[in-house]
């Protein structure tokens, strides 16, 4: 379908990429992933037939049509949102328009309109339109609102819709879950894991990458290679090459020691010359190993931890909130107490950033009552945090600016981790994106952390390394923490508890984010069972429901006891996997404490490298078991609850 062949790319001194191929086929399911200004965004200029390279070509097969969602902007034309999603043919805008009657013509025009317009497809194309806007959370009173009056997240999905519905052969997508909310972000994903042709996309979303790619293509070094599998299973295929590489780099450098410590000590005596000189032309002929590149993303550094607080950490009791004539909250009563971490999903518009920002004091309580507990001090994330920086200052001056005492290369070390590496971090912040500024503002909230941290889609702007420190430094946090975001990873790795909010109403899960799943699907199927059977009903038979038999109900109750059985199950299962894990984690930590204590160990010092190495990474590697554990037995102390409950109900 598309073919790159030997493809450069640079700009003044810094190459891009260099000599690369790849061929896409039918049916590809290909991520496109690489640190920041590695040139993943140029290559999709090239692909687009925006930019030419500087050498290469790019040969797309004929008919055959590339759709490209871009990752910031794009143009807004003036129609509507439903507009814009039908247009998938110059005619088709203009022909609805004569046929809603918005453009003037003769009857006869009027027909062949119509005649012209089904020839096109365009009542197809419209009832396509209207369920893709749908489920990228437009309602239907949005579907008729002028581009102009969105914002430009919403300008994004509109454009993003007409590329579902258009149903290019390939689909570009630069970071398309970017302007989402969380439910959009789960509905795209089903959309695409059924989309007919192929994709080419760039995300930092790794959920998002595991849920869709068949095969990985890491641009990196001014290279492109190609990984069977997801996301996760690149790390895996990446860290085998590596230990490979690392492997024969060891052996070489051992070899070309070997052959350096002949060659100088020999070259100079007669009867070894020869012999030197042989060694020497075999040195020079030597193809060389590159030193393996090291990931980036294992950065390992303590943030400052805020002042303990209360138990009750915050209570909002009969809040009422509008906005207009529009009623968000109508008596609402919420919780929160010290160290819970909770995640607040529903669907777009549900109301969960008035939560956040009534949580945080930035919108009045206009009926009710806001409490904080004692020594509580909060602190909001969102985008509107940017206006605290000073535009003067340099990067590091700003992250040092705290009352927290940190060493400017503590500050440099967090500023790489969240992607302001070597001199950016003597920049003026007058000079920063947006993203770049939001980043910015979110080190010097962890720098300086409230003990109430209440955040609105922190992953925003962060490539996955920022996300994994970001993940890292909300593990160490000790206070509580209240998020909103559609990064499903970033969800599961912080999250212990789930707020779903829909319709001015809190439903509270106490367990993780696929518990909630879980619980969210087991409710759909009853609601859904619920309705199937009110539907199968004769009029007649739905104001007098006959009565179960003893027989049914005893086997109605055996499988609701077999679907707890199998919960507790489950969960016992998760809790099993992680003690296993532990006691594996232990017994490897405890193996290499006694080869350490051990004297002939000393007369080795890279093995003391290396064992102090392991050691670090399994006492990492235990904190994550043992949160993982934790977060186990709650889900199944929760599901055996949830049973006994059952059990009494039914006494």
């Amino acid at each position: 379908m598309l073919t790159l062949q030997r493809l450069s790319k640079a700009f003044g001194d810094k190459v891009l990429f260099e000599q690369i191929s790849l061929q896409i086929n039918e049916g590809d399911r290909l991520a496109l992933i690489g640190p920041n200004g590695a040139g993943k965004t140029t290559l999709f200029s090239i692909l687009l037939g925006v930019m030419e390279p500087d050498e290469g070509s790019v040969q797309v097969q004929r008919n055959r049509t590339i759709g490209y969602l871009p990752q910031e902007t794009a143009n807004i034309p003036q129609t509507s949102v439903l507009e814009l999603a039908m247009d998938v043919h110059p005619e088709i805008a203009e022909l609805r328009r004569t046929l809603t009657g918005e453009m003037d013509g003769e009857s006869s025009d009027h027909g062949a309109a119509y005649a012209r317009y089904e020839e096109l497809g365009g009542h197809a194309i419209e009832v396509k339109a209207k369920k893709i806007l749908s489920g990228l959370s437009f309602r239907e009173s949005d579907f008729q609102r002028s581009l102009h009056t969105l914002s430009g997240g919403w300008i994004m999905r509109a454009h993003l819709a007409r590329l579902l519905v258009m149903e290019p052969d390939l689909l570009m997508l630069d970071e398309p879950t970017n302007h989402l909310d969380l439910h959009s972000v789960l509905w795209f994903q089903q959309y695409l894991s059924q989309y007919p042709g192929a994709l080419l996309f760039i995300s930092h979303d790794r959920a998002f990458l595991n849920r869709l790619a068949d095969s990985t293509i890491e641009l990196r070094g001014g290279k492109l290679t190609r990984y069977r599998g997801n996301y996760d299973d690149y790390l895996k295929l990446k860290e085998e090459a590596l230990e490979q590489q690392r492997a024969a780099y060891k052996n070489q450098q051992r070899e070309i020691e070997r052959l350096t410590r002949f060659v100088e000590r020999f070259r100079s005596k007669a009867t070894k010359a020869s012999q030197a000189q042989a060694k020497l032309k075999q040195l020079e002929k030597m193809e060389r190993i590159q030193a393996p590149e090291e990931a980036a993303g294992g950065f390992k550094f303590q943030f400052p931890q805020p002042k303990r607080s209360g138990q009750r950490v915050i209570r909002l009791e009969e809040v009422h909130h509008s906005y207009g004539d529009l009623t968000v909250y109508q008596g609402l009563d919420f919780t929160a107490e010290r160290g819970q971490r909770l995640v607040l999903v529903g669907p777009n518009g549900a109301g969960k950033s008035t939560l956040l920002k009534l949580l945080a004091g930035v919108l009045p309580v206009q009926k009710g009552c806001r409490e904080l507990g004692h020594e509580v001090q909060e602190g909001y994330f969102s985008q509107q945090r940017i206006e605290v920086l000073q535009p003067e200052r340099t990067l590091v001056e700003e992250a040092l600016d705290t009352q927290q005492a940190i060493t400017e290369q503590h500050a440099r070390t967090i500023l790489g981790s969240f992607l302001f590496r070597g001199d950016d971090v003597y920049k003026k912040v007058k000079v920063l994106s947006g993203g770049e500024k939001s980043r910015l503002a979110l080190i010097k909230l962890l720098l300086n952390p409230p003990n109430l941290l209440l955040m609105d889609e922190p992953t925003t702007h962060l490539d996955m390394m920022g996300i994994e420190a970001l993940i890292n430094a909300l593990k160490q946090y000790t206070g509580t923490l209240i998020f909103i975001s559609h990064d499903v990873h970033f969800i599961r790795s912080v999250a212990e508890r789930v707020i779903h909010v829909e319709h001015g109403h809190l439903q509270h899960y106490h367990g993780d984010y696929d518990y909630y799943l879980s619980k969210r699907e087991e409710t759909l199927m009853a609601t859904s069972g619920a309705q199937g059977a009110k539907t199968s009903l004769s009029p007649t038979a739905a104001s007098a429901p006959k009565a179960l038999s003893s027989k049914e109900r005893r086997r109605i109750e055996a499988e609701e006891r077999k679907k707890r059985s199998a919960l507790v199950k489950a969960a016992k299962g998760k809790v099993e996997k992680a003690e296993k894990e532990i006691q594996a984690l232990e017994t490897q930590q405890q193996a290499l404490t006694d080869e350490l204590e051990q004297p002939e160990t000393y007369a080795n010092g890279p093995r003391i490298v290396e064992i102090n190495q392991e050691l670090t990474m399994i006492a990492s590697c235990l904190e994550t078991a043992m949160s993982a554990w934790e977060q186990a037995q709650e889900a199944l102390q929760q599901v055996q609850d949830d049973q006994d409950s059952s059990k009494e109900g039914a006494i």
